[in-house]
């Protein structure tokens, strides 16, 4: 169940520091646009608060302090790091934390201009991502089955969306494909799970951090793999998988499947913003139409 959505300020924001880090309160706050589960505020040049807000549970964000700092150590790119713990009082009743802030533009609201640098950074990430995990790693949730496990999303986004010219057997041609291809048989291994626009930064032309672990698992990578075409424009999944190596037909099977369904929630979001529903994207519709047709392509 999805709880009403609280109202969060900059006044909100500094008292919660005053009661729980004083000497974190006198630094400037300002709200970071975007979020739906967590709500982002800046604070100071060097870190953010992350504030529990549509999210049913805090969870996700105990995951992140649990986690995040082991694994930040080892990838090549910045990811936020949890740095203070906030916890529920009667003036703000849900989990929050302050973290280290990313630099950078979403790539929901930037663009990749060096594809094949974006690929190779995007695939040397994920290589020091996808290793073993300890036993006790989160399991997968929602997010990390085999694509046969993921029928009912697949359909429900499929109905939902308008998909203007293209060809609906054509969509189901690569997800049947996904669902035939053989599971994953390797270790679990650490896994981000919801690799999208909005949780990619970009500077410079390509890639220049990830943030929003709050689907983090040990599991099967082709949830990261789908990223290829989901991020990278045309041409990008080629060289990702030549750089990322490690991946075998049935992986890059299911990975563009998954990719596909990736590509359709994408493109409801997008349709759900322009008809003004609440949690729509607007500008998630573009992005999942052109990731639906690489995935087509198979670029």
């Amino acid at each position: 169940m999805i709880e009403a959505e609280m109202e969060i300020s900059e006044d909100l924001v500094r008292d919660l520091l005053r009661d729980q880090h004083p000497d974190l309160a006198a630094l400037p706050i300002r709200e970071v646009a975007g979020g739906w589960g967590n709500q982002m505020w800046r604070l100071g040049d060097e870190l953010a608060v992350r504030m529990q807000r549509m999210d049913p549970n805090p969870d996700l964000q105990f995951k992140e302090r649990r986690w995040l700092p082991t694994l930040a150590s080892r990838l090549p790119l910045p990811i936020p790091v949890p740095v203070r713990d906030g916890t529920p009082s009667e003036r703000f009743p849900k989990v929050w934390t302050v973290m280290t802030w990313v630099e950078g533009t979403p790539l929901d609201h930037g663009s990749i201009t060096r594809s094949d640098h974006a690929a190779d950074t995007l695939a040397a990430f994920l290589k020091a991502l996808h290793v073993e995990a300890p036993a006790e790693a989160p399991h997968a949730s929602d997010h990390g089955g085999h694509p046969m496990e993921c029928m009912e999303g697949f359909e429900q986004f499929l109905r939902a969306v308008d998909l203007g010219h293209v060809a609906e057997d054509d969509i189901r041609a690569v997800w049947d494909d996904a669902t035939a291809a053989p599971g994953w048989e390797g270790p679990r291994v650490w896994v981000h799970g919801d690799l999208h626009p909005a949780n990619v930064l970009v500077a410079e032309g390509t890639l220049a951090g990830i943030v929003d672990f709050g689907a983090l698992f040990a599991g099967d990578p082709a949830w990261d793999l789908a990223a290829a075409w989901v991020l990278l424009p045309a041409g990008g999944a080629s060289r990702f998988f030549d750089s990322y190596v490690q991946a075998d037909e049935a992986a890059v099977r299911r990975a563009r499947g998954l990719a596909a369904m990736k590509s359709l929630f994408l493109m409801l979001m997008g349709q759900n913003g322009d008809r003004g529903l609440p949690g729509g994207k607007p500008n998630w519709g573009p992005a999942g139409r052109s990731a639906l047709d690489r995935v087509l392509k198979g670029l």
